[in-house]
C-alpha cells in the first residue's frame, strides 16, 4: 500500500515515467533484490532461479493516462475513504502492479517455487508505445508464459481483441459549391463510413464475438463555397482472434474507394488455449474465464498470457479513480494461488 500511494503520488504520464520507474528500482533494492532497469523499464528474476524450470512471467505497467478533467479531488492525493483508495493510476494498473510486486517480493527466495518468476514492471503501456514491453522483450531470458496485471476483477481474460487505426482518405475535385462543378470528397466518404458501419465480419470468436469497427473522426473542408478535394477519417477496428490484422485490412481495401492507411499492425489480438496450465490454474483458484474487448501489452507478449488482477476496468481512464483496498488484499491471494496452482498441471 506504501508503494501504491508513492507512485500516485508521482506523475507518470507514457514516455514520462523515470521518476516511477526509479521508485520501483529502489523499492526492490530496499526489499533485497537485485533488479535491472533499461529506459524505464524495471525487471528482475527470483534468487533460486533454475534452466529445470519453465519461466512465468509477472508484468504490469506503471504509466497512467493524464487526468480525466472530470476529477473533483487531488488526482495526485492518495486518500483512502470507506475503504477506497483514490488516485489516478490506482485501478489501472496500479493495485495489479504493486501486488505483482508485492507477491514477487515474498517469494524472491522461495527454494520451491514451480517456476522461475521474471517481474517487469514497464513503461508507456497506455500508447502502446515502442520503449515498454516490447523494447525490453529483447533483453529478458527465455519466458515461457505470463500473466499481465490489468483490472479484471479477478477473472481471467483468455482473450484480448488487437487494435488496428484506419487513416482514410477520399479524394475528390475541388469546385465552386455554386455551380455544378467538382467531385465532393465528402460524399464519396459517405458511402465508405456507411459500409463500415453495416459491414459485419462473418467469422465469429467463440470468447471475444464479432470484428468492431468505429468510424471516430472526420475532417473535410475548408471554406462553405468550396467542394472540398478531400475527406479523412478515422477508423477504430477492434480485432478478435478470427482473423489476422492481415486479413481484416485486405477485406477492407477490397471494399471501400478511399485510401486505407493502418498506423500500425503490432496490436494483435491473442488468445490461450483453455487447457494451458496457466488457465487451469486460475480456473481453479475460481477465477471466471471471458474474452476482454480492451487491449493492453498482452498484445505485445509473444508467449500464451492471461490478463488478471484487482480492480475494474469501467473505473480506468475515470475522473476520481479509485480500488477497494480489499482488492487489492484479493489480489495479492489470487496471484500466489494461481502460481503455486501451476505444479497442479504443468
Amino acid at each position: 500500500m506504501e508503494l501504491l500511494q508513492e507512485l500516485i503520488s508521482t506523475p507518470s504520464f507514457s514516455k514520462e515515467e523515470n521518476t516511477s520507474a526509479q521508485i520501483i528500482h529502489q523499492h526492490l533494492i530496499q526489499s533485497g533484490i537485485a533488479c535491472q532497469q533499461h529506459l524505464n523499464n524495471v525487471w528482475a528474476v527470483n534468487k533460486h532461479f533454475s534452466s529445470e524450470k519453465k519461466t512465468l512471467l509477472l508484468n504490469s505497467h506503471h504509466d497512467t493516462v493524464r487526468p480525466n478533467p472530470g476529477y473533483t479531488r487531488d488526482p495526485f492525493s492518495p486518500s483512502i475513504e470507506d475503504g477506497k483508495l483514490f488516485g489516478l493510476g490506482s485501478n489501472d494498473a496500479g493495485g495489479a502492479l504493486t501486488s505483482l510486486i508485492g507477491v514477487f517480493c515474498e517469494l524472491y527466495e522461495e527454494k520451491n517455487l514451480p517456476v522461475n518468476l521474471l517481474l517487469a514492471a514497464t513503461a508507456e503501456e497506455e500508447i502502446s508505445g515502442r520503449n515498454g514491453i516490447e523494447g525490453l522483450w529483447p533483453l529478458l531470458p527465455n519466458i515461457d508464459f505470463a500473466i499481465v496485471g490489468e483490472p479484471t476483477k479477478l477473472d481471467v481474460a483468455v482473450a484480448e481483441k488487437g487494435l488496428m487505426v484506419l487513416d482514410c482518405v477520399a479524394t475528390g475535385v475541388a469546385g465552386h459549391a455554386a455551380r455544378e462543378e467538382g467531385s465532393n470528397a465528402i460524399y464519396k466518404a459517405m458511402r465508405d463510413v456507411e459500409w463500415f458501419r453495416a459491414f459485419a465480419f462473418p467469422k465469429i470468436s467463440e470468447t471475444l464475438g464479432p470484428v468492431k469497427m468505429s468510424v471516430t473522426v472526420i475532417q473535410a473542408g475548408q471554406v462553405h463555397n468550396q467542394v472540398p478535394a478531400e475527406c479523412r477519417f478515422t477508423v477504430d477496428v477492434r480485432a478478435t482472434d478470427a482473423y489476422s490484422l492481415e486479413e481484416l485490412l485486405e477485406t477492407i481495401r477490397q471494399n471501400v474507394q478511399s485510401t486505407v492507411t493502418p498506423r500500425s499492425l503490432r496490436l494483435r489480438p491473442s488468445s490461450i488455449d483453455l487447457h494451458h496450465p496457466l488457465v487451469q490454474s486460475a480456473l481453479a483458484s475460481g477465477s471466471k474465464s471471458y474474452g476482454s474487448p480492451t487491449t493492453s501489452d498482452q498484445s505485445l507478449i509473444p508467449v500464451a498470457s492471461i490478463k488478471i488482477g484487482p480492480g475494474d476496468s469501467a473505473r480506468s481512464h475515470s475522473a476520481d479513480e479509485f480500488i477497494y483496498v480489499e482488492e487489492i488484499e484479493q489480489g495479492l491471494k489470487k496471484y500466489k494461488e494461481i502460481i503455486f496452482g501451476l505444479s497442479k498441471f504443468l
